[in-house]
């Protein structure tokens, strides 16, 4: 499929409505724990890469290997070999924490697939992304860097 048919196929993709944003107040980075949230559908080496359409998420121990899922041909990895850090930056955001930028960093970070139709970001609205907040909550993240690939 060529990048004018995959334009053609988006133009006539629906949008979800999701309400109205809701307003909080912003915390201090600097005491803030912080966790990535990338849709680079990153996995671990041996681990189940993620396909589009699939709700899902894995959890990445912050020292864990990481491996790109994007599997298009019309996905530019360059940046990715070039330097991971483009699309999880990992490494930026340690340095953050030692310069004493942001409080911590989180222990585990969350990868979607970012080729997502609209039967599945409704299971990812409803379901998957619920689950992750409270799992990112429950390892005390005040802040999530989000990545969207």
């Amino acid at each position: 499929m060529g990048d004018e048919q995959i334009r053609e196929a988006a133009r006539s993709m629906p949008v979800p409505e999701l309400g109205p944003t809701l307003f909080s107040a912003p915390l201090d980075p600097r005491g803030a724990r912080v966790a990535i949230v990338t849709t680079a559908a990153l996995s671990v080496p041996g681990g189940t890469p993620a396909r589009g359409g699939d709700p899902g998420f894995a959890v990445l121990d912050d020292g864990a290997e990481v491996r790109l899922g994007h599997e298009s041909p019309n996905f530019d990895r360059s940046g990715w070999v070039l330097d991971p850090n483009v699309v999880f930056p990992r490494d930026r955001l340690h340095e953050m924490a030692d310069d004493g930028l942001v409080g911590s960093v989180a222990a585990r970070h969350l990868s979607f697939a970012g080729n997502q139709q609209p039967t599945t970001l409704q299971a990812i609205a409803m379901d998957t992304g619920p689950a992750a907040a409270a799992l990112l909550r429950d390892d005390g993240v005040d802040v999530v860097l989000l990545t969207p690939v």
